[in-house]
């Protein structure tokens, strides 16, 4: 049974996932634009933020591809599957863009150069507007299928095994990550005495590290390809946020 009662899927924490991907992809250009030719140290901070969130989009997308699709296929009315081989594409389309962007990203650790910077900023840009898209879509028509076809049990699985191909070591961060705008509800109420206060100060740090600011703009005000200001905490809101009731909520956290 979910928390909500039913023995189907509750989905409200894949909102949340959907609102740390949205602002941490929107500021990725940006951090590779901002980084000077031959700074190899600003290089590597970068380099290793972008390959964590990839690795999460990734891990992310392998657990629907095989939980979601084949079930939806099976069980929903027919008319919805052009719907599901759309969303299917997009993850093929992602992947692709996230393969160039681990391509360009091992270049650009080698020689630093402004050509390539920029040309892994471009690659990066369509990434975010691609996740954009997909997001939209799977909130607005995909969502509401799982939450009458796909099983509670099944759910709770694929988040499970997406949480355990994590590296350990980013555990807190990736949770700091989801806390950041998702506030408790990100976390499982079992581990909110041991793993909250961890995890907010490693996003804090990790931010400040990347961003410069350990607040950075939210995602409903981030601009894809326009940085948070190093070194300025620019973020509109206290940060920290606990989720207003009825907002989205466990669930679908990687």
């Amino acid at each position: 049974m979910s928390e909500t009662g039913s023995p189907y899927a509750d989905v409200r924490g894949m909102y949340t996932v959907d609102t740390m991907i949205r602002r941490e992809f929107a500021l990725l250009p940006g951090l590779a634009r901002g980084v000077a030719p031959h700074d190899k140290e600003r290089t590597k901070i970068v380099t290793d933020h972008v390959r964590l969130l990839v690795l999460i989009v990734h891990e992310h997308h392998s657990g629907e591809d095989a939980v979601l699709w084949p079930n939806l296929l099976v069980r929903a009315p027919k008319e919805i599957d052009p719907v599901v081989h759309l969303v299917e594409g997009h993850h093929e389309a992602i992947e692709a863009i996230s393969l160039e962007i681990d391509t360009l990203l091992t270049a650009w650790t080698d020689c630093v150069a402004s050509d390539v910077g920029e040309a892994l900023a471009d690659a990066l840009e369509r990434l975010a507007a691609a996740l954009y898209e997909h997001m939209a879509l799977e909130e607005k028509l995909i969502l509401p299928l799982v939450e009458r076809h796909i099983f509670a049990s099944e759910w709770g699985k694929m988040v499970e095994d997406g949480a355990l191909r994590i590296p350990p070591e980013s555990g807190a961060l990736v949770v700091g990550l989801l806390m950041y705008e998702g506030g408790l509800d990100a976390v499982p109420p079992e581990l909110h005495d041991t793993l909250a206060d961890v995890a907010r100060q490693a996003y804090a740090a990790h931010s400040e590290l990347v961003h410069g600011t350990p607040t950075p703009p939210r995602s409903v005000d981030v601009v894809i390809g326009k940085p948070a200001s190093i070194g300025v905490a620019v973020s509109t809101g206290a940060g920290w946020h606990q989720p207003a009731r009825g907002a989205p909520g466990p669930g679908g956290a990687v």
